[in-house]
């Protein structure tokens, strides 16, 4: 870890200099001097903004400094239930692929589980170089220590140099365990991924209440890891034909002990998620009343379309937990959305800005909504709405 050095002989105006940080942690003491107090997030704003060298960041002199060479491929674990595939698994193999084209470097797939092998060459017709296997009784039901015990004995045998885990309930259950155990970083809810020439992988996300997008790396320790949620990056295309190799593991059973024991699973019944809807309507601050939702259903009704809102609706108590849409909520990938009455916030817009389609209205010329929106329309729901249900109902009754 550096340390940031202050020179003060440098900085004309002092007091002024210290607004620069968005933290406040930077202050003028009794002997007029410019100090950085504890709530320093080592952002570096303040660096960038140093035109003279006021402040500078030093790097630690006793730092080992990490041997890149001995981390390569990326490795995605294959996030399942009772063996089936988890949708968000394809799609990170896809931006696996991409991001190892860019440095000429594997795409590993680390399969972990019972009676999973046969499931697991369905991989090979994905753009993966590897499917590593670890098929064992021991492994039968989702465990958090035994498969934490398989993922590590695994990043120590191949050294991935980054590790990409679907934000599922597993996903984000295992890989907080397997950085803490590597010792290295972890981004989670990442929106956008990229490779730097020197195998450093960009991660970027919403943060500080989605008031910036931080782009975090983690230059110093392997492996990278990252947590991408479903429906934010595109999926792989399967090819008919197979490519790569299916290698077989197995691990001491000894190694796979765990305090919990598992006495049942009794399954919910599957309720239709909003993740799977083709056609969405959502609905934001500009809804005045809960009752009015009526007429949004009515809406999203006559047009085939699922009802979802943002986070201010779900906090009210206006639109159900599982229906909200942003990072915070769900992240959905639809055909089309008519968002009504949304500003579009970051947080927002990083859970549905995949769409294919993207209609928007919004009384505020301004809105961030409308700058991904497809059609942007400036005016007030309650006006537009019943002039576009009638629209609708009079093209079906003309049909």
């Amino acid at each position: 870890m550096g340390k940031l050095i202050v020179h003060n002989d440098k900085i004309a105006d002092k007091h002024e200099f210290a607004k620069k940080c968005p933290f406040s942690a930077m202050e003028v003491g009794a002997d007029g001097n410019l100090t950085i107090n504890s709530a320093c997030k080592m952002c570096r704003v303040c660096v960038r903004a140093s035109k003279n060298g006021e402040v500078e960041f030093v790097e630690d002199e006793n730092k080992v400094l990490l041997d890149k060479s001995l981390w390569k491929g990326i490795c995605v674990y294959v996030d399942h239930v009772e063996g089936k595939i988890h949708p968000v698994t394809y799609e990170l193999i896809g931006k696996a692929k991409e991001l190892a084209d860019k440095i000429s470097q594997p795409v590993y797939a680390l399969f972990i589980g019972c009676g999973i092998t046969e499931e697991a060459k369905e991989l090979l017709h994905y753009p993966v170089d590897e499917v590593i296997v670890y098929d064992m009784p021991e492994l039968k039901d989702f465990r958090v220590e035994p498969y934490t015990a398989v993922f590590e004995a695994f990043v120590k045998e191949r050294r991935p140099g980054s590790i990409l885990v679907g934000a599922t309930t597993v996903g984000r259950q295992l890989a907080p365990r397997i950085a803490a155990r590597m010792k290295t970083g972890l981004t989670a809810d990442c929106t956008v991924l990229d490779m730097e020439p020197n195998s450093d992988l960009s991660q970027i996300r919403p943060a500080f209440g989605g008031n910036i997008m931080a782009n975090i790396y983690t230059p110093n320790h392997r492996p990278q890891m990252a947590t991408v949620r479903y429906k934010i990056m595109e999926a792989a295309k399967r090819s008919e034909e197979t490519h790569g190799k299916l290698t077989e593991k197995k691990l001491p059973a000894d190694k796979l002990k765990s305090g919990i024991e598992i006495l049942a699973v009794e399954k919910k019944p599957k309720v239709k998620m909003i993740e799977q809807a083709d056609i969405i309507v959502a609905v934001g601050r500009g809804l005045k009343r809960k009752e009015d939702l009526d007429l949004i259903q009515k809406f999203a009704d006559s047009i085939g379309a699922e009802l979802a809102g943002t986070r201010p609706l779900v906090e009210a108590g206006w639109i159900d937990g599982k229906r909200q849409i942003g990072l915070s909520g769900r992240t959905v990938r639809p055909k089309l959305i008519v968002c009504l009455g949304i500003s579009g916030s970051v947080q927002f817009a990083a859970g549905m800005n995949g769409a294919d389609n993207i209609i928007a209205v919004n009384t505020d010329p301004e809105a961030p909504i409308f700058n991904i929106a497809h059609i942007a329309v400036v005016g007030d729901l309650y006006e537009i709405l019943p002039a576009l249900t009638d629209m609708i109902k009079n093209g079906k009754a003309a049909n």
